[in-house]
């Protein structure tokens, strides 16, 4: 039996997000934040406030944008950085939390946005992923250009 997918354009974040979302509170600090990406294995997540609220975002870029503005040593130890935790690890003591140097305007949908209004926005804000809210503003999925992709992809083994 095979199971047919609607047609890709007529999807929507919920049919294409995942579901299984990392947050962070807002006044982690920036290793513990980076710690905890590097164990998900993800290059972002939603910061949350106390009630569970989206008020931001944290990726592996705003870690960059925090070394190149020279308030970490990019040099430890070693002769050359090979991850970008390695970057946080090169200074055991931050100078603030996630809420100090995440993106305070996330791109957030809702669960029923079509997929091309997702590409559009990422294309256009030049991100990876989109943060899926519910009608009190609290995360309950991620679409990741990898997700758009991985459904680019179903469509074309049907054609």
């Amino acid at each position: 039996m095979v199971t047919m997918r609607p047609p890709l354009l007529t999807r929507n974040a919920a049919s294409l997000m995942s579901r299984s979302v990392l947050l962070i509170p807002r006044e982690m600090s920036l290793p513990g934040a980076a710690h905890l990406l590097a164990q998900a294995r993800v290059s972002g997540a939603p910061v949350v406030d106390e009630d569970g609220r989206c008020i931001g975002v944290i990726s592996t870029t705003d870690f960059l944008h925090y070394a190149e503005k020279g308030k970490i040593p990019i040099h430890s130890k070693q002769d050359s950085v090979h991850s970008w935790t390695q970057i946080l690890d090169a200074e055991r003591e931050s100078e603030g939390c996630v809420e100090d140097f995440m993106n305070h305007d996330p791109v957030t949908v809702t669960p029923d946005t079509p997929v091309g209004a997702i590409a559009r926005m990422m294309i256009d804000a030049h991100i990876h992923r989109v943060i899926v809210v519910n009608k009190m503003n609290c995360p309950v999925g991620i679409v990741s250009s990898t997700d758009i992709l991985g459904a680019v992809a179903q469509a074309d083994a049907h054609w």
